[in-house]
């Protein structure tokens, strides 16, 4: 069973948890004495938010979401309930949406260098459209050419984002004619093309650049003779971490208009991951020891950079974090995590007031990049993840009795 299956509590959508945003304390503390510590909350609401909030910047796009930051079962039933589409790169996603009971023909596989096994466990699913960068990759759908189309990848580098990733995948713009060619010679249907501007975008201008170099790509290969109508933008849409990002509408602003300008006829499509995922996640750990060392506090979490705080190390983020305790005078601490390893530090100078074993301590922003990558490093258990507001947003909001 995958992870993200078998990681989930097992609550139907009229036992989960109803709780307003932002969450009270004493919800927290009533979440972690009821399911334990340390728990990943995951906000079906905010998911819901998030990708209304998208579809509203981006009207006319076909939004798929992205699994890889956040594939938990109740994000993509939420999603599902939505009408949302679906980005899938691995037979394991391909599993998820399965077991969700989301349509095959609502999904496409973007993972640019793909096993065999995987192409096909995509095809058994009933998945059509998939995405090749260079000839190889082209090649291994000779098999496939009769229920299988491609999307060109094409790499636009970037230093505007966060993870730049057009570094490990996409061919030059100026391969993209031959490449179609090649697909053309084998018999593969090249249904559009495809980029990905770099996740946590700073600013849209890559998208820009990006959209406005596929328009004259895509002209010029209906004019040899090939009938592409797909173009794939990807996603990178950015989300608050400590600092603000810029509002989605803004940022979206000057998509929309480079997409106004693209040749007619075109089927647009997105792949949002982080923008959806990263604000519906909360991250509760305990204190489970403290030590002063060189005049500095340092407490000891039962979560870490091993686990749920994965995305400092793997995604280059810097989360919101906080103590549930209030009151007293702060002073810069340091915030570890579980493990033996001394890479394990969540935060360092971070200020806090004088905390106790036993208390709390929330990371916020955290959906993406964190649960998805945890690892179970020196046999510790990850956080259990827990969704809540599952059910539609006219249900009634009530608040969890502290315990």
């Amino acid at each position: 069973m995958p992870k993200a299956l078998r990681s989930t509590p097992a609550l139907d959508s009229a036992a989960a948890p109803r709780l307003a945003f932002p969450y009270q304390n004493s919800d927290l503390e009533a979440l972690v004495a009821r399911y334990g510590s340390p728990l990943m909350i995951v906000d079906c609401e905010r998911v819901r938010g998030q990708y209304r909030a998208l579809a509203a910047a981006l009207p006319g796009v076909d939004l798929h979401y992205a699994l890889k930051p956040l594939p938990e079962a109740a994000v993509v039933e939420t999603l599902k309930q939505e009408g949302a589409y679906f980005d899938l790169a691995s037979s394991g996603e391909v599993d998820v949406v399965r077991a969700a009971g989301v349509a095959a023909e609502r999904c496409i596989h973007t993972h640019p260098v793909k096993r065999d096994a995987d192409i096909r466990d995509a095809l058994r699913y009933g998945v059509r459209l998939f995405v090749a960068d260079n000839a190889d990759e082209i090649g291994k759908f000779i098999r496939h050419r009769k229920r299988a189309q491609l999307l060109i990848r094409v790499s636009f580098r970037t230093t505007d984002a966060v993870c730049d990733l057009s570094r490990k995948f996409g061919c030059s713009p100026d391969r993209v004619p031959e490449l179609i060619d090649l697909a053309a010679r084998l018999g593969i249907t090249v249904a559009g093309l495809s980029f990905h501007a770099g996740s946590q975008a700073a600013n849209p201008h890559a998208h820009v650049r990006a959209i406005n170099a596929c328009g004259p790509l895509i002209a010029t290969a209906r004019a040899a003779g090939h009938a592409l109508g797909v173009l794939d933008i990807g996603g990178g849409f950015p989300v608050d971490y400590q600092a603000p990002a810029m509002p989605i509408d803004e940022f979206c602003a000057p998509i929309r208009t480079a997409l106004a300008a693209l040749p007619a006829g075109l089927r647009i499509i997105a792949e949002p991951g982080r923008f959806i995922a990263a604000p519906a996640g909360t991250c509760v750990a305990t204190v489970v020891g403290k030590a002063l060392r060189d005049g500095e506090p340092w407490y000891y979490l039962d979560d870490g950079v091993y686990g749920s705080f994965s995305g400092q190390l793997f995604d280059h983020a810097a989360f919101p974090v906080r103590a549930l305790r209030d009151g007293g005078e702060c002073r810069p601490s340091v915030l570890a995590g579980p493990t033996c390893d001394s890479i394990d530090v969540v935060a360092e100078g971070l200020p806090l007031p004088a905390l106790e074993i036993g208390d709390l301590v929330v990371g916020t922003q955290m959906g993406a990049y964190c649960s998805a990558s945890a690892t179970d490093f020196n046999f510790i258990p990850r956080a259990r993840v827990l969704a809540v507001n599952r059910e539609l947003p006219d249900a009634k909001v009530v608040t969890l009795p502290r315990p």
